[in-house]
């Protein structure tokens, strides 16, 4: 069985969207891209290469797949470059409701979250998530994802796709790793743990007087 790993980018208020390159993705006015660089350090590297440290597949939205396959193929000087090297000769799977053509080598369709929890079970090397936003919502709520990497960068950038959007499920995470590098960036890696199924039932027991009354009467009538 393989293992998903997602490793993200993400700023202190959950922008994962264009970390790499100003035109990497604009949609939505976003025009902050390329905002990791500006504030990576030597440590950040050595993370990112801890990320990598293994024989992989990418496992990847149609969108970052696009970005990818636009960008590492016809990356100049790719024998010199581990990741460029890595991510062209490795299999890609690539969760998409298209019937768009998949051009970069070693590229597969993958339709449904089905289909990748059926990969899952097949033997292989581990498979990495890179970008992708709308797979972490779908993944998680299946259980399909074993660890979680966030390298969170001490910015709030303000607008832009979030890590966890609509869908994301209840879930409880325990962390098995964490640093800081010099330059403020948490590297935090997490193992998904039970579903949170009652979150208030550890709280202390709710107040009754007439002002908490008048106030939940107010938040159920949308006027609070």
């Amino acid at each position: 069985m393989r293992r998903i790993i997602g490793g993200t980018f993400v700023s202190l208020d959950g922008v994962m969207q264009a970390p790499g390159g100003p035109t990497e993705d604009t949609t939505g006015g976003f025009d902050l891209g390329g905002w990791v660089f500006k504030y990576s350090d030597e440590q950040f590297g050595e993370a990112i290469g801890k990320l990598f440290d293994r024989e992989y597949d990418l496992l990847l939205g149609r969108r970052t797949y696009d970005i990818f396959a636009a960008y590492w193929p016809y990356y100049e000087g790719g024998e010199d470059n581990p990741i460029a090297t890595a991510f062209n000769a490795c299999n890609k799977y690539v969760l998409t409701s298209g019937d768009q053509d998949l051009p970069w080598a070693n590229s597969h369709r993958m339709k449904t979250v089905a289909d990748i929890a059926a990969l899952k079970e097949t033997s292989g090397p581990d498979l990495i998530i890179q970008g992708s936003s709308t797979l972490y919502p779908a993944l998680l709520d299946a259980g399909l994802i074993d660890r979680l990497t966030l390298m969170t960068f001490p910015v709030t950038l303000g607008t832009g796709k979030r890590l966890f959007g609509k869908g994301t499920p209840a879930r409880k995470l325990t962390m098995v790793e964490q640093s800081v590098t010099s330059g403020g960036i948490i590297c935090s890696t997490y193992e998904p743990a039970e579903p949170i199924v009652d979150a208030g039932s550890a709280s202390p027991p709710p107040t009754t007087n007439d002002r908490e009354q008048e106030r939940q009467r107010k938040m159920k009538e949308g006027n609070w």
